[in-house]
């Protein structure tokens, strides 16, 4: 068993999620930014990788009062919990993901520094799948044992990229901002090899949002199922 597993992520329309330099930008919004903080809201985990927090060092908290608030109403922490996929436990102790506002759960392998997960524990859980790179299902049976029923994904690229070859999402939410940002380097909303043959689609909804469009995607059955 496993949560359900949805991708929300922001891209130009050529696909880009940031340019060369992996910087941060600034592709939503207002009204994509409301959305985003409703969807972590309404999820028990959000879930990055590790190259988003070195490049971010995003808190991936609700923003809201009354989203807080209605989450406490309903008998739920303030915060979801934050889930990181860390293989060799890169993670900055002073990241602001460690913070107290929110439970966090990093995911490392086997390679992982020992000394470094020991300090780690004292700032949050830590749990150990695969050997050489954090075992993605065995992680998504480990969220579902503890309770968590729907992972919201923020990214980076090489997670989703993971998640999508391990057969581990369900729907693919993406906001087209008004830009073009160009760049063979620059990533993409999913980085890694092609998949072959192609991870096939259902459009599930299309919406004109702020000077964007917002996409909702089913993604159907392909070779790399679970």
């Amino acid at each position: 068993m496993k949560p359900f597993v949805f991708i929300n992520i922001a891209s130009s329309v050529d696909g880009k999620i940031s340019d060369e330099s992996r910087r941060q930008l600034k592709i939503s919004c207002d009204e994509d930014f409301k959305r985003v903080d409703r969807l972590r809201a309404e999820s028990d985990a959000i879930m990055v990788g590790i190259g988003t927090v070195l490049a971010d060092d995003p808190r991936l908290t609700v923003k809201s009062e009354e989203l807080r608030r209605w989450r406490v109403e309903q008998g739920r922490a303030e915060n979801p919990i934050r889930v990181v996929v860390d293989s060799r436990c890169r993670i900055p102790l002073n990241a602001k993901i460690l913070s107290d506002e929110a439970k966090t759960i990093v995911a490392v392998s086997k390679l992982a520094d020992r000394n470094k997960i020991e300090r780690l524990r004292q700032k949050a859980d830590v749990v150990i799948f695969g050997e050489n790179k954090v075992d993605l299902t065995a992680l998504m049976k480990y969220l579902y044992e503890i309770g968590v029923r729907r992972v919201m994904v923020e990214g980076g690229a090489t997670l989703n990229y993971g998640l999508l070859k391990e057969g581990l999402v369900d729907e693919i939410h993406v906001y087209y901002g008004n830009m073009i940002v160009g760049g063979a380097k620059a990533p993409t909303v999913v980085d890694g090899s092609s998949f072959n043959p192609p991870i096939e689609l259902e459009l599930i909804s299309v919406e004109k949002l702020g000077r964007g469009v917002l996409t909702k995607w089913k993604v159907l059955s392909h070779r790399y199922s679970r």
